[in-house]
């Protein structure tokens, strides 16, 4: 299967000015997934599926992978790891992230250190990818399983200070993300702060669970907003945030 490139997804959406949505799949909820209702999505505006999370551990990654390139169609699938576990070379690419918000020195290298000879065996397009969580203090499966607290949507200054330190590292992409089912997502002020800021896509997710969240978002300066906790619980979600989109990036180039 040839590779799709993520690399030249946000290449192509900058210079037409348009902004992107992904569908982040949880593996753990893969198994209760009925397939067949997503059969549309492979047809659809969807930019891009994530796969991953903080939690899963099973050594069957790379058939859950599979499972979803089946839904994709031409949709890029992208790994978002949890772990070193979570590599799989039938996705397109992988966002090599580091958690810089924490100082937890197992997710800021050394799962990417277990991970890397599997990342390079692979043909995975590699995003080097600056993770921050950010919210309003609520603590996620994200915040426990790394052993990290979130920074705070008071302290702007503190995100965008971490967003340069991975811009200056090096990173090409920076996700701020407030955590799964989070009821406070990442504020207007921090992605404005970030995005003035930093020339590289900016990825926003955690808490977007409302349309008028997601044009926040978006208008806040979001390249790419990620949303899948709210799909789980309301499927047409889904196709609601797609047709918002259209409509979004139609307005941009409204006279």
């Amino acid at each position: 299967m040839k590779k799709r490139s993520v690399r030249k997804l946000f290449l192509q959406l900058a210079k037409r000015n348009k902004k992107a949505v992904a569908w982040l799949i949880d593996p753990d909820k893969l198994d209760s997934m009925d397939f067949s209702q997503w059969n549309w999505v492979k047809d659809s505006k969807l930019d891009l599926i994530l796969v991953g999370g903080s939690r899963y551990v099973e050594e069957s990654f790379d058939e859950l992978v599979e499972k979803v390139q089946l839904i994709a169609g031409n949709i890029p699938v992208v790994l978002f790891p949890g772990s070193h576990g979570q590599v799989s070379g039938k996705a397109d690419g992988i966002l090599f992230m580091s958690l810089l918000s924490g100082r937890n020195p197992d997710f800021l290298i050394s799962q990417q250190v277990d991970a890397a000879f599997k990342v390079y065996e692979s043909e995975l397009e590699v995003l080097p990818t600056a993770y921050i969580l950010v919210n309003d203090g609520e603590l996620k499966s994200v915040h426990r399983e790394s052993n990290t607290l979130p920074i705070s949507n008071q302290r702007p200054d503190i995100v965008l200070k971490t967003a340069l330190a991975g811009t200056f590292l090096g990173m090409t992409h920076c996700f701020l993300d407030a955590g799964s089912g989070a009821t406070s997502g990442v504020s207007a002020e921090v992605i404005q702060a970030v995005k003035s800021h930093i020339q590289i896509p900016l990825i926003v997710g955690g808490g977007l669970d409302t349309l008028s969240k997601i044009h926040s978002a978006m208008e806040s300066g979001a390249d790419m907003v990620v949303i899948g906790n709210q799909i789980e619980k309301d499927p047409d979600f889904l196709t609601e945030v797609l047709s918002y989109k259209e409509w979004y990036n139609q307005s941009l180039h409204v006279n």
